[in-house]
């Protein structure tokens, strides 16, 4: 598949610059793969889709407050953001400017003691950087980091209300840097109804990268190299979504996040319970083992996430689903509104 297949016109109006309140007031486009036809309705209106017995999987990863503000000794300020912590002490950050940046420049962030030192460079877009004394990520993000809005949002600047709204109500394990946005629409009382049509709630975990959202540079899909998240799948949930699979139930995953765990842990039309990192790309031609219907957000052009939809729905009918949502203005990317696949 070629690149520019993943294109579309998009104003910039309709992306999404605050999350809807309440969260399950968001638009919901129903797109049946079937008939090719589309429904208009609200997030509100997902129980009336599901059926007892099915099985609606969640990511519960936390984001963590992974940007931020770093003083140079000589007072200039530098913006990292955390990707993943290699040990305790030693971190692997993104930085504007890094061009400017070399081994063994000393950073601090106000209000801590901890020192901080450029170590080597790990990609193109990263530095080691080592920390004195050795401190924990999480634990000293979630005191001096910045929510990690997208830059789409805001450019990239969150308000205080940010850190609750950009983040799902059963967010449990911190780790993501980016949120799980399909996720955002849920309620409590919206999954408690849920439950109560006999649907099974379950979790995975995906710790969302950066990299999920950059956009694809190869030419054709098949050259892209793609980035690695750790994912985990308990036992109980494998043992739930083996049985509905077995029943001939459905399991709709709740975002491509999820998606990614339940074809990574995927053998047979089952998963298998397990951990580690996985880099599965999904795009057209891609056979589905798991996912029968699939809750998602309005995706970037380019990008792996939409290459994914493409997948699942096929090319025609997502672009005329997109189309669709442009010509009745729903809201677009991470606060932005959702479809249903079915």
């Amino acid at each position: 598949m070629r690149i520019e297949e993943l294109d579309y016109e998009l104003s910039e109006e309709l992306i999404a610059q605050t999350a809807i309140e309440p969260r399950d007031h968001s638009r919901l486009l129903i797109v049946n793969r079937t008939t090719g036809e589309f429904f208009d309705r609200h997030f509100y209106d997902l129980p009336e889709y599901l059926a007892s017995g099915d099985v609606l999987v969640l990511n519960d990863t936390k984001v963590i407050p992974a940007r931020v503000i770093f003083y140079k000794t000589t007072k200039g300020k530098v913006e990292g953001l955390f990707l993943r912590e290699i040990e305790t002490g030693q971190w692997e950050m993104m930085f504007r400017g890094m061009a400017k940046l070399r081994t063994g420049i000393e950073l601090r962030v106000e209000g801590s003691d901890v020192k901080f030192f450029i170590g080597q460079r790990l990609s193109s877009k990263s530095f080691e950087l080592i920390t004195e004394p050795k401190v924990p990520a999480v634990e000293f993000l979630e005191q001096f980091g910045q929510v990690p809005l997208p830059p789409y949002i805001q450019k990239g600047k969150a308000n205080p209300q940010d850190r609750r709204r950009y983040q799902t109500v059963f967010a449990n394990s911190s780790g993501a840097v980016a949120a799980p946005t399909a996720g955002l629409h849920f309620t409590n009382d919206l999954l408690d109804k849920i439950k109560k049509k006999g649907v099974n709630v379950v979790t995975v975990t995906l710790h969302v990268g950066l990299g999920t959202f950059e956009p694809v540079t190869a030419n054709d899909l098949k050259d892209h190299k793609m980035h690695l998240e750790w994912y985990r799948l308990s036992k109980e949930t494998a043992e739930i979504i083996n049985t509905a699979k077995a029943e001939g139930k459905k399991v709709i995953p709740v975002g491509t996040t999820s998606v990614r765990v339940l074809e990574t842990a995927a053998t047979e039309h089952q998963v298998l319970p397990g951990e580690g990192w996985t880099e599965i790309f999904i795009y057209p031609r891609y056979r589905f083992n798991i996912v029968d219907q699939l809750v998602t957000n309005f995706h970037l052009p380019r990008t792996t996430l939409l290459a994914m939809i493409f997948a699942f729905a096929g090319k025609d009918l997502v672009k005329r689903a997109y189309q669709h949502a442009i010509e009745n203005r729903y809201r677009f990317y991470s606060y932005g509104d959702a479809m249903l696949i079915l």
